[in-house]
């Protein structure tokens, strides 16, 4: 060692002669010394980047605790920065916030009453550009040029955005489906056609394929009854066998011509469902099976139907009450005899109100997706679809093709999909509760209401782990697996992700068999006795921002802060990615261009991932420093010798891969200067 930094020191002072600067970096490279070997670099010589099962995290959590409120609740950020919250505005506030779409310096966060604009150009202060009142749940949005979509669903939704509901079973005026806005102008957004379903519209997907500029597509996926054919010529909710046409077990394609969108229509009705069966289910958390217990302690109606026990609603006690009353010729309030009668016959009455019910689906698998993620550069979609995880091939997005289908019993409800950039792995949600009950309690198994990880190899998925939030919450916060998004870390898959009351949480699933939390932002629940609706809906990267649609508190945006887990390197090398648009369902692949923050966050991977020898990561940190700091043709040259001295290591790391990755970037980066 003493006589590595004797010839350091040497170097050094060589290398103050400018003209022998090139052929001294050289004599390094093959020495695995740099001549530029400096008092920074002995510094950082001291300092590691830890691999990540050594990274020090906060003990105990913080977010196990926090105290309760709206908009002053107690707040546990870590690895984060917040840079705003903006509450909604007047018209929106009490309605369930939803989704988020992107399009150059704003958002559009889709609302039950409407939707929202919001420019991002100062994320310490959003703007409101506009707020556009057309109610209609759940408002799923997302965008295409100059192209906005709304989800539209619910029974109360009108064609002309009216807020007075639809309360007629059958109306000419209600719209269950899909609207499109021109947005040219956003500030001033215009209704230009809708296109109505038999199910309506929960969520959909857009798809634009690389092989059409003419047209986008939006698959729609419709979880709600069949409306009557009364209201929509030709739908119906008999099983196939029964009508070819039905409703179920379906998803739509709508074609939208660029050129003329108020044409757009359904082209494709497919049955990506066919031939599945019921999907194994697990039972009740311990915590599910208490409250059971102590509701028939506290003389609560349970009864058991869909597969389980369940504490009867009071509305639906109500109900079966005021028919007991009728039914004996009485009227007026039901006395404790109608009372002791229905407790008596509760199973019974609940068996025939759930055959009326029955369609006959039982031993099937699921009729609807709740969502699909469209990744077009690689031809593949991920269908999260009731009890199974789907693989379809959309190569051809009028026609997609199921390629594979999972089920797992740990799973309850498969919700939405995420891809990794490379579209070697796929991450499914699973939206255990439907994403208004508490399932993060400490009780609850940690598979359940979880994330799933598989590999994509050869059209088919393979399993890998479970990954779910890990600090417990209360039972007055609403906490499952919800949407997120892929930041572009290059070499790594890290994604952040909205857990409702759970608050954001943003994890490495880089290796699928180990997945790791590496920051979070979480608040105390809006109420400290009574579960309310609230927390993050939806949490996306877009162009360094990560932003947080919070169903009852407006937005919130983030930014990354350097850690343990995550360099700055890391962080400059994600913000160099810039995208015009982005719909995390029309998932888009990261492209970073050839420049000094994605050499250096490499090259911190490296370092992190300990495949290479200390030194020699120094030794290539002070030639790229070098290279940062020199002009032209000696800059390239100092680049090709650094990227050759990769090469020649590659031949003896386990990582060969990311080593050559940074060789080639620095060879690109040498070809365009």
């Amino acid at each position: 060692m003493n006589k590595k930094i004797s010839f350091v020191n040497f170097l050094m002072k060589v290398c103050t002669v400018k003209k022998l600067s090139i052929l001294i970096m050289i004599t390094a490279f093959a020495g695995l010394i740099s001549c530029s070997t400096s008092e920074n670099a002995q510094q950082r010589n001291q300092s590691t980047i830890p691999q990540l099962s050594e990274a020090p995290r906060p003990v105990p959590d913080p977010r196990v605790g926090l105290q309760a409120g709206v908009f002053d609740a107690e707040e546990a950020i870590w690895n984060l920065r917040k840079m705003s919250s903006t509450p909604p505005t007047e018209d929106f506030l009490g309605a369930v916030n939803s989704d988020l779409a992107f399009k150059g310096n704003y958002v559009i966060q889709g609302n039950y009453n409407g939707f929202m604009v919001w420019d991002l150009t100062n994320p310490e202060d959003p703007q409101l550009v506009v707020d556009y009142l057309c109610p209609a749940s759940q408002s799923d949005v997302s965008v295409y040029e100059d192209l906005l979509f709304v989800s539209g669903e619910g029974l109360g939704g009108r064609l002309d955005c009216g807020s007075e509901g639809v309360p007629e079973t059958v109306s000419e005026v209600r719209l269950r489906g899909i609207r499109i806005f021109d947005i040219s102008d956003i500030k001033n957004p215009k209704y230009i056609s809708n296109v109505q379903t038999c199910r309506g519209s929960h969520t959909h997907s857009v798809l634009k394929d690389p092989d059409d500029n003419e047209n986008v597509y939006v698959y729609v996926s419709g979880s709600a009854m069949v409306r009557p054919e009364e209201e929509l010529p030709g739908c119906s909710d008999l099983l196939p066998e029964d009508d070819p046409n039905s409703a179920l077990f379906r998803i739509e394609v709508i074609q939208v011509p660029l050129s003329n969108p108020e044409e757009a229509a359904i082209v494709n009705s497919p049955r990506i469902f066919e031939d599945l069966e019921a999907a194994p289910s697990h039972g009740l958390a311990p915590a599910d099976l208490e409250e059971i217990e102590q509701a028939k302690a506290d003389g609560k109606f349970v009864g058991h139907f869909y597969g389980r026990e369940r504490i009867i609603s009071g509305r639906f006690i109500t109900e079966l009450l005021n028919e007991i009353v009728e039914e004996r010729g009485g009227n007026g309030d039901p006395t404790a005899a109608d009372s002791s009668a229905l407790r008596e016959n509760l199973q019974e009455m609940l068996d025939e109100r759930m055959a009326e019910r029955s369609t006959g689906e039982d031993d099937r698998g699921p009729n609807q997706c709740h969502d699909i993620t469209l990744y077009p550069e690689i031809g593949l979609a991920g269908g999260a679809c009731e009890g199974y995880g789907l693989l379809l091939d959309i190569s051809d997005p009028v026609k997609p093709v199921r390629v594979d289908a999972v089920a797992d019993s740990n799973f309850a409800y498969w919700h939405s999909a995420t891809f990794n950039n490379d579209g070697s792995k796929v991450l499914f949600t699973d939206e255990w509760g439907g994403g208004t009950q508490p399932k993060c309690r400490a009780t609850d198994p940690m598979e359940w209401g979880a994330n799933a990880i598989f590999t994509v190899e050869k059209d088919s998925m393979n399993f890998k782990s479970y990954y779910k939030m890990p600090a417990a919450q209360t039972p007055q916060e609403n906490c499952v697996a919800h949407n997120g998004s892929l930041i572009p870390i290059p070499g790594r898959d890290i994604m952040v992700q909205s857990w409702y009351q759970g608050g954001v949480s943003i994890f490495d699933w880089t290796d699928p068999e180990n997945p790791i939390e590496i920051a979070y932002h979480d608040r105390g629940p809006v109420h400290a006795e009574q579960p309310v609706l609230a927390g993050s809906w939806s949490v996306y990267w877009y162009n360094g921002m990560i932003v947080s649609s919070e169903i009852a508190r407006g937005l919130d945006i983030f930014e990354l802060t350097p850690s343990d887990f995550l360099t700055e390197n890391e962080i400059a090398a994600a913000n160099t990615v810039k995208l015009t648009y982005l719909n995390a369902q029309g998932q888009p692949k990261y492209v970073w261009p050839p420049t000094f923050e994605l050499m250096h966050a490499y090259l911190d991977q490296l370092q992190r991932e300990r495949e290479h020898d200390l030194d020699f990561i120094e030794s290539i940190r002070d030639g790229l420093d070098k290279a940062e700091e020199a002009n032209g043709s000696e800059k390239a040259l100092l680049l090709n010798q650094l990227a050759r001295q990769l090469e020649v290591e590659a031949n003896g790391s386990t990582h060969k891969s990311k080593t050559r990755v940074l060789a080639r970037t620095m060879k690109t980066m040498s070809s365009k200067i």
